[in-house]
């Protein structure tokens, strides 16, 4: 156990206490396809190089919200503000009882033995970060050596942007050697046109790359005009489910759906898990879709080996 004591950046939102139980019913077997730990700080201290200290959210919490939400499985992605120590997020994995997977952030030192002890442990991917305000930047020349290193693990790439910077950055992702899923839909401006230049550049990314899948998730971050996941709102965030569907409508084999929780830095407001959860039926309105989205490919990417 360590013995510092961190103080939460100014400002910030705790997790939702007491979330509503969804009325939506998932499909058996559902994954939440991306959600996070946060420490706990004295168990799994932050990182030095963090850019912001979060409220701690361990695996015993989310595994709990996870069964009161009505999934059956987790893919927890590591934090930024654990940096390249993935001991929480592992920790959590071999606390699952094999209902978790990891997406980690390594180094371009890492080892191919450090590889294989992660993916004992339940990794089957690694995160690169192009949010300028969340971490600094590795040279692409290094996410290039970890991209050759991981390819032979048969492990993806999730990659977060902004939608501005996909033009620069097109060239990279499209080169990478390796599945590769986009975080949040590459949080588009939806205050612009669904079908405008900016969103219809991230469709013809997927539309030219098979290998490209996107998360439809976070609307609660992408939102302009809500409403929001609070007070009993059963279909929030109407301003961001057009782009959502119209990935879900296009490429229904390559989408996945999470909660973000525990919702690291969000500014506005801190949505209510049950409701977020409600959001799914704007975007995956039948039950096949659901079934696509939350259970067939989740499992297809990250429990290969179960799926017949």
């Amino acid at each position: 156990m360590s013995t510092t004591v961190f103080e939460k950046t100014p400002g910030w939102l705790d997790w939702y206490q007491g979330p509503s139980k969804p009325t939506l019913k998932l499909p058996a077997g559902a994954v939440d396809a991306h959600c996070h730990v946060f420490g706990p700080g004295n168990e799994f201290p932050y990182a030095p190089e963090r850019k912001y200290t979060p409220c701690d959210a361990s695996k015993a919490q989310l595994f709990a919200l996870r069964d009161h939400l009505g999934f059956a499985r987790n893919v927890i992605v590591q934090a930024t503000c654990h940096g390249k120590d993935n001991r929480a997020m592992v920790d959590a994995l071999l606390a699952s009882d094999g209902k978790a997977r990891g997406v980690a952030t390594v180094g371009v030192d890492i080892t191919t033995e450090e590889i294989q002890a992660l993916h004992d442990a339940g990794v089957r991917g690694v995160r690169f970060n192009f949010v300028k305000r969340l971490v600094d930047f590795m040279p692409k020349a290094d996410l290039e050596a970890i991209a050759a290193k991981i390819a032979p693990f048969g492990w993806h790439i999730v990659i977060y942007f902004e939608a501005p910077d996909l033009p620069e950055l097109w060239d990279f992702f499209t080169n990478l050697p390796t599945t590769v899923v986009v975080d949040h839909m590459g949080r588009p401006d939806v205050s612009k046109p669904v079908d405008g230049e900016e969103f219809n550049l991230f469709v013809k990314l997927m539309a030219e790359h098979p290998n490209i899948w996107s998360k439809l998730s976070c609307p609660e971050r992408l939102s302009v005009t809500g409403p929001k996941a609070l007070d009993g709102e059963t279909r929030p965030y109407t301003d961001v489910a057009p782009f959502a569907r119209r990935l879900m409508e296009l490429f229904p084999e390559r989408v996945l759906w999470g909660t973000d929780w525990p919702h690291p830095n969000l500014k506005n407001h801190m949505p209510d898990d049950g409701l977020l959860v409600e959001y799914i039926a704007q975007i995956a309105p039948t039950e096949a879709e659901r079934q696509q989205l939350l259970v067939n490919n989740p499992m297809r990417l990250y429990w290969p080996e179960e799926v017949a």
